[in-house]
C-alpha cells in the first residue's frame, strides 16, 4: 500500500465503497472528496495502474462502460492500513 499515491489508494476507498464501481461513479465521489474536478486524464490512467498492478479487477458491464471490483490483495490492504492508521488516530 506504501507504494501507492495518495489519490490511487484513494481510488480504492471509493471502489470498496461502492463494490462493482463504474468510473464516473469513482470520479464523482472522488470529485465530492476534493471538492474539484478530476479529470479523465488523471483518473484513468491511474485506474489503468491499479490494474496492472494487481489492485483491481476490471471488467466490461456493456460496449461503452466498464467496472472496476477491489482484488482480495487490495481488501487485505485497506484492512491493515486501518489498523495501522487506528494505533495513531485512536490514542
Amino acid at each position: 500500500m506504501h507504494e501507492l499515491t495518495g489519490f490511487q489508494r484513494d481510488i480504492l476507498y471509493v471502489i470498496a465503497g461502492h463494490g462493482e464501481s463504474h468510473g464516473l461513479a469513482i470520479q464523482e465521489d472522488l470529485e465530492q472528496y476534493y471538492d474539484t474536478e478530476v479529470h479523465h486524464g488523471r483518473l484513468y490512467p491511474n485506474l489503468d495502474t491499479l490494474v496492472e498492478e494487481g489492485f483491481v479487477e476490471k471488467g466490461k458491464r456493456d460496449q461503452r462502460t466498464n467496472y472496476y471490483l477491489l482484488t482480495d490483495r487490495s481488501k487485505r490492504l485497506l484492512d491493515a492500513r486501518k489498523e495501522w492508521e487506528r494505533q495513531f488516530v485512536d490514542r
